[in-house]
């Protein structure tokens, strides 16, 4: 769910915080990606005849299908994707997931009547509703990325909160999903779009903390406190409270327990039992594994292995497989050399003088290359 209301309120409170570009802006950089939510967009998202993609034996490869392609999109265009699965949902989740549970139970009666009136519009719009990332669609995605070469990382509990740590640990430049609270969780830029479809033709939108925290006039800890009066996946938020009040509160309060002093307890229910200190600490200090100690590394593709996996097992076409492959091994050499034309061009000097690095954009002209941004 990640944080309700929160892209609109920085739509109208911070829009200098948000800017949209296309994805060769991007060239050159780290991006940790929230799989989970990857891999829902393309059980989503890639289908035919309004069903998930399956191979003969009745296997959805939906998932598989999109985590190739659109990874191959991203190397294509310079990014050097790190992918980060769940770990186990902190206990504090477990009411947000009994509510998805309520909904997938709600839907799946809804998808039934529609499949018997032969409502077919219906019978599409239900379907999505009950798409669920299961363990084994993450096993097989992870088999299918160390074959690419691109690293994953197993998070011990929120994707997005170890997508944070690696930024705040400058391993990777961005938080690479849909969730705003890789924010609230501390991500100094995330990037959303990035794993949509070319098809859809949206611009990749990029968000910077510092320049949300600027604009709104908060510390990161009275932005936290924001997000949990909005509406988190941790508690409950006060009932009556939307965006524009809760943003006034905290303007005028700078924290939660200074705000439930002043409220007015007959106009706005508070929850009993409010937990919000624990979800504001899950925002805080969240369970990650030490970004420090994570390696990162980017590897040549195994095609054969990519083969045996995707066309043996998966039923897809060898010929995209190996073309995609090669693509991938062109576009990882095409990175470095470009990321090297960019920085350094070493220029000949006398020999009492060192050899010094001419200023890339001169250097750039001389030799026809293109102007790539500084990379992280």
């Amino acid at each position: 769910m990640g944080i309700q209301g929160l892209t609109k309120l920085l739509g109208d409170h911070a829009p200098g915080s948000m800017k949209e570009g296309d994805i060769k802006n991007f060239f050159g950089r780290k991006v940790a990606i929230d799989a989970s939510m990857s891999i829902y967009q393309f059980l989503i998202a890639v289908r035919q005849d309004g069903s998930q993609l399956t191979n003969e034996e009745g296997e959805t490869t939906s998932h598989l299908m999109g985590m190739f392609y659109r990874t191959i999109r991203m190397v294509e265009n310079g990014i050097k994707p790190v992918y980060v699965f769940d770990g186990k949902p902190p206990e504090m989740k477990s009411g947000e997931l009994a509510k998805r549970k309520e909904k997938r139970d709600e839907a799946q009666k809804e998808l039934e009547k529609a499949e018997d009136a032969g409502d077919e519009e219906n019978v599409e719009k239900f379907s999505r509703r009950l798409v669920k990332v299961t363990k084994e669609h993450n096993e097989e995605c992870k088999t299918l990325l160390r074959l690419m070469g691109i690293p994953y990382v197993d998070a011990p509990c929120e994707a997005e909160a170890q997508c944070a740590a690696l930024v705040k640990a400058g391993k990777v430049y961005a938080t690479g999903t849909e969730d705003m609270d890789s924010l609230t969780f501390g991500s100094s830029v995330v990037l959303r779009h990035l794993t949509f479809s070319e098809a859809r033709k949206l611009p990749i939108r990029e968000y910077n903390l510092g320049k949300i925290l600027e604009d709104l006039e908060m510390s990161q800890d009275e932005f936290i406190d924001l997000c949990i009066l909005l509406g988190c996946d941790y508690c409950e938020s006060i009932r009556g409270i939307g965006p524009k009040r809760a943003i006034e509160l905290v303007k005028q309060h700078r924290s939660i327990e200074n705000i439930l002093e002043h409220l007015d307890k007959k106009k706005y229910t508070i929850p009993e039992n409010w937990m919000f200190k624990e979800a504001r600490r899950l925002f805080q200090e969240p369970e990650v594994a030490n970004a420090e100690e994570v390696e990162l590394k980017w590897n040549d593709p195994d095609e054969q292995g990519l083969v045996d996996f995707m066309v043996t097992q998966k039923n897809f076409s060898e010929e995209r497989i190996r073309n995609g492959a090669k693509k991938l091994l062109k576009a990882k050499q095409g990175t470095m050399q470009g990321r090297m034309d960019s920085f350094f061009s070493i220029v000949s000097t006398s020999k009492t003088t060192k050899r010094k690095a001419e200023d890339p954009k001169s250097a750039q002209k001389k030799k026809g290359k293109p102007n790539f941004k500084k990379a992280k």
